[in-house]
């Protein structure tokens, strides 16, 4: 869904799986245990970094006034990544979100997000997405 508006490059992580399985983050290799972290850090931007996504003021039931972060995360990879590569940097980036959900779901309704989940509890899940939105942007193989 293009709204018009332009997506500041800071808002953006770029994340690309090379012909080899390299992983790349903003250029730097990096593991793949080091996705899920990394992740985490650029949604969470909590010391206000400028080269880090920037955060719009919404109003969120249960929590009130929230700075939510206009993150999107860039997922490519070459002709030649393995599907199973791919596949796992992918889960690493669903992860990164999981975790802030539960963490932020525990916080305030002293259970995970997971279990809101089962126990059909639809609005609270709704305004935990709304704080942790999950973008993943699958750009198609070079």
């Amino acid at each position: 869904q293009n709204t018009g508006a332009e997506i500041l490059r800071r808002n953006v992580l770029e994340v690309w799986v090379n012909a080899d399985d390299q992983i790349m983050i903003e250029g730097q290799l990096v593991t793949i245990d080091q996705v899920t972290q990394i992740t985490r850090d650029f949604i969470l931007n909590q010391n206000e970094d400028i080269n880090l996504p920037e955060k719009k003021l919404k109003i969120v039931p249960y929590f009130g006034d929230v700075m939510v972060s206009k993150q999107v995360i860039s997922l490519q990879n070459d002709t030649e990544t393995s599907y199973r590569m791919y596949i796992r940097v992918q889960n690493e980036l669903v992860r990164a979100y999981s975790e802030l959900r539960d963490e932020l779901s525990y916080k305030k309704f002293g259970r995970t997000f997971e279990e809101l989940k089962k126990a059909n509890r639809k609005n609270e899940c709704q305004a935990i997405k709304m704080i942790y939105p999950q973008r993943i942007s699958e750009a198609l193989p070079n």
